[in-house]
């Protein structure tokens, strides 16, 4: 069969991949990974750290292609038939990987170079591979006995498949539910813009009158805006049940199973819990650290929160003698208590956030600061007709980066926004192999009558995952595994994160915030309004991502085994941080992909973790000027180009000149009077 993922490619081959393709291309790029690996262990020289550990780095090639191409589509552009090959597949890499580290005559070439580290005389990034591989081998079951190696393996296999269980029932869940409206008051409160959506979505699926759905850019304005209340509590209810309906689709036994086989798999590795064997490759260490951290945080958040929701719920009071505020009520009235403080309506202020104008800025800023342009190119190969590729150059017209961007919601697409990569970064024989980096999001598209126009909120998730994608971008390693995003998990979101900072500055904004219509700036008045808005909630908004910390550490640095029920234990962990009444038909746990699928289990503390970090960062340029080239040029070297190649504490002190403080995240959310 002529398999396209089995030739070399540079660019991923989209147009000329069949479904068919992708299991085929699995097992023969195993295959071959096996071979490249046998290769290493037969190899009748002496284990050096060439010839073993730089060897056992670079090899997979195909099969990281492969992998990359396969769940980026399984994400963005998945269909009944790719989930199905998703779980045939996930077994057989489970698997695979088990073969390499519980394999005990590479392990054993490994631990001979390992033991001879001192006297190698290796670089940095070298000395920093080593131990990384050492440490997969150990961390997974190297010095197991057979018997406990062989039920690694097991698990392994089941949580490859259960994990996907959980996403795929999600992503049903959210395609399943629709709201189906032909009376216009019960639209009352809404956008034109959101209006006009929902009209069009209706149409798409042959009805009249107006669908609201599950997606975020039909959701949320509707939470935001929609004044009908008893609407609001329909939607909001069919958002927390996702899976948790005691039906085919319900996630509770996942939930169970997944918790059960992390915390067996850890005590079989000799850790205490999930959470001790995460947390030894975090910035964090330990989960006592964790807590401590989440403790600190939310001695300072929670009076500032409990402030916040009384002055919310007079006001709901007040305006419309609601006696008690529900779950369903707080973006609404959050908005119109904004509104009436700020004067600021998102409606108002997306007319100046025109998709293609943000994009244009967004890439404007990464000039500015890295030197950085991006060409739009029509010849690159792509999933999907909304992808947009780019090519990216640096200052002196080297090639850098193929950049994909996907921006707008499909049935196909899971929610959310997230970088990912088609191809890592690295360096082999003299050659510098540049990386593919691609953004998706979910934002509002556009309509009949109105381009792709933005909240702010959607604006800031932009410049957000296009601060990973600089990670991805400007990497500049010489191993794949430490290249690019590839670092501490409380690090990762350091580029994410400190890049929202400019979407704030008047010296940014005056880059793209045009009205799409009149092309006119965007008001320093309403600039003024955005700064001065953006402490707003604060405390409650910390409170709440402080609320998912804990419920991610009590999943996952306990033994969970004795746990019957989810919803009580969830509703145990979110104890001290809940500030509306509980909703018995809801749960968040079901629904809880970043820790149940992705990859924040035992590190969902890492966005406040990170937070603590750009707010120290951005401190540092707003000292010096938000677009002074030094600092710039300082955080390219040693944050953005460096990956995982050293202990990120040291490049952030490499940078910044000390440790981070907490002091500039508490100013900047309004929390230090507290």
């Amino acid at each position: 069969m002529h398999n396209p993922l089995l030739k070399p490619f540079e660019q991923a081959p989209f147009s000329l991949i069949k479904n068919e393709h992708f299991k085929p291309a699995f097992v023969a790029a195993i295959e071959e990974a096996r071979k490249e690996i046998d290769a290493i262990i037969t190899n009748k020289n002496a284990p050096t750290f060439k010839n073993t550990i730089a060897a056992l780095d670079y090899s997979g090639y195909q099969l990281d292609r492969v992998s990359s191409v396969f769940f980026n589509l399984n994400s963005a552009e998945t269909n009944e038939e790719i989930q199905k090959i998703a779980q045939e597949v996930s077994p057989l890499l489970s698997e695979f990987s088990n073969d390499i580290t519980l394999n005990e005559e590479l392990f054993k070439r490994v631990k001979t170079v390992y033991d001879q580290r001192e006297k190698l005389n290796l670089t940095v990034e070298e000395s920093t591979l080593l131990s990384k591989r050492y440490k997969s081998f150990s961390r997974n079951g190297a010095n197991l006995s057979d018997d406990k190696k062989k039920r690694l393996r097991e698990i392994d296999a089941k949580l490859a498949k259960l994990k996907l269980k959980f996403g795929e029932n999600i992503l049903a869940e959210t395609n399943k539910y629709q709201m189906h409206l032909t009376n216009e008051s019960d639209l009352d409160g809404l956008p034109e813009g959101a209006k006009e959506a929902a009209t069009q979505l209706a149409k798409s699926k042959e009805k009249d009158g107006w669908l609201i759905t599950l997606d975020y850019p039909s959701y949320i304005p509707f939470m935001k805006y929609a004044k009908n209340r008893e609407l609001r509590k329909e939607l909001s209810m069919a958002f927390g049940s996702k899976a948790f309906k005691n039906d085919a689709l319900d996630n509770q036994e996942n939930v169970l199973k997944i918790a059960n086989l992390r915390h067996e798999r850890a005590n079989l590795l000799g850790y205490k819990t999930h959470a001790h064997f995460v947390l030894e490759e975090r910035m964090a260490e330990t989960p006592e650290k964790v807590t401590s951290f989440l403790d600190e945080l939310l001695t300072k958040a929670k009076p500032a929160a409990q402030n916040e929701f009384y002055e919310l719920e007079q006001f709901a009071k007040d305006l419309d003698g609601i006696e008690r505020l529900q779950k369903w009520d707080g973006a609404y009235y959050s908005e119109k208590l904004k509104q009436k403080l700020f004067n600021l309506d998102d409606e108002k202020l997306k007319p100046y956030f025109k998709l293609e104008n943000v994009i244009a800025g967004v890439f404007k800023v990464a000039e500015k600061l890295f030197g950085l342009t991006f060409k739009e190119v029509f010849n690159v190969d792509k999933y999907h007709d909304e992808v947009k590729t780019y090519e990216v150059y640096d200052d002196k017209n080297n090639f850098i980066s193929l950049f994909y961007a996907d921006f707008h919601p499909r049935p196909g697409k899971r929610g959310g926004a997230w970088m990912t990569s088609f191809k890592s970064q690295f360096r082999k024989n003299g050659e510098d192999s540049r990386p593919h980096i691609s953004n998706v999001c979910n934002f509002t598209p556009s309509t009949a009558t109105k381009p792709s126009l933005l909240t702010f909120n959607e604006v800031t998730t932009l410049f957000h995952e296009f601060g990973h994608g600089l990670h991805g971008m400007l990497a500049n390693t010489t191993y794949p595994s430490l290249s690019g995003t590839s670092v501490y998990w409380d690090f990762v979101e350091l580029p994410s994160q400190v890049l929202e900072n400019w979407c704030y500055e008047k010296e940014a904004l005056e880059l793209f915030a045009t009205h799409y219509e009149t092309g006119e700036l965007i008001p320093m008045e309403l600039v003024q309004k955005i700064k001065a808005s953006a402490a707003f909630q604060e405390g409650m908004a910390t409170l709440r991502q402080i609320s998912f910390g804990k419920l991610d550490m009590e999943w996952h640095a306990k033994n969970t085994s004795k746990i019957k029920d989810v919803k009580v234990f969830e509703n145990k962990a979110f104890e001290g941080t809940q500030l509306y009444p509980d909703t018995p038909e809801t749960c968040m746990s079901t629904a809880f992909a970043h820790i149940f699928q992705g990859g924040y289990s035992s590190g969902y503390y890492s966005y406040k973790w990170a937070e603590v970090l750009d707010a120290d960062a951005f401190a540092y340029f707003k000292e010096h000027g938000i677009f002074n080239k030094s600092i710039a040029t300082k955080f390219k070297e040693h944050v953005l180009s460096k990956g995982g190649t050293e202990n990120p504490m040291t490049l952030y002190k490499r940078f910044r000149g000390s440790e981070p403080k907490i002091k500039a995240l508490l100013e900047r959310a309004g929390l230090l009077s507290v």
